[in-house]
């Protein structure tokens, strides 16, 4: 049995945890910015983000290099990748970048949408996502 199969599984578990706890975080932190409570950019809270997308990244780069995945060869991983930088964009745009109520707010909207379609991407290995089975009528 080659080794990174003892690695694979307990890494893509903590890949997919902390993908939902980073998400969970995000929504929650820009629900309370949205509301005007600034103590959800306190610097603790900042530390616990930078902290877990931290370990989400090397998580995900180490999957990569266990299964000798190239976002060039596989179209989803691009996909997912540029999705990742527009969700980041987004994401600090909403919490503290933008300067008007409204363009926080669509920014917060479009992370979230984001996020959601990058997890979809994800999960179906395909660059369409959850929008595969409609564009393609399921080919």
């Amino acid at each position: 049995m080659p080794e990174f199969v003892v690695w694979y599984s307990p890494l893509k578990l903590a890949h997919i945890g902390l993908v939902l706890v980073s998400g969970a975080l995000f929504a929650l932190r820009g629900a309370l910015v949205l509301a005007g409570q600034n103590w959800a950019m306190a610097r603790p809270w900042r530390l616990l983000s930078y902290g877990i997308d931290t370990l989400l990244l090397t998580a995900g780069v180490t999957l990569w290099i266990l299964l000798s995945l190239n976002p060039v060869a596989s179209p989803w991983l691009g996909v997912k990748l540029l999705l990742l930088v527009l969700y980041i964009v987004l994401g600090s745009l909403a919490l503290k970048r933008a300067r008007a109520p409204a363009a926080r707010r669509a920014s917060y909207a479009g992370a979230l949408m984001v996020y959601l379609f990058m997890v979809s991407v994800a999960n179906s290995h395909h660059p369409l996502g959850f929008l595969q089975v409609w564009l393609t009528h399921g080919d």
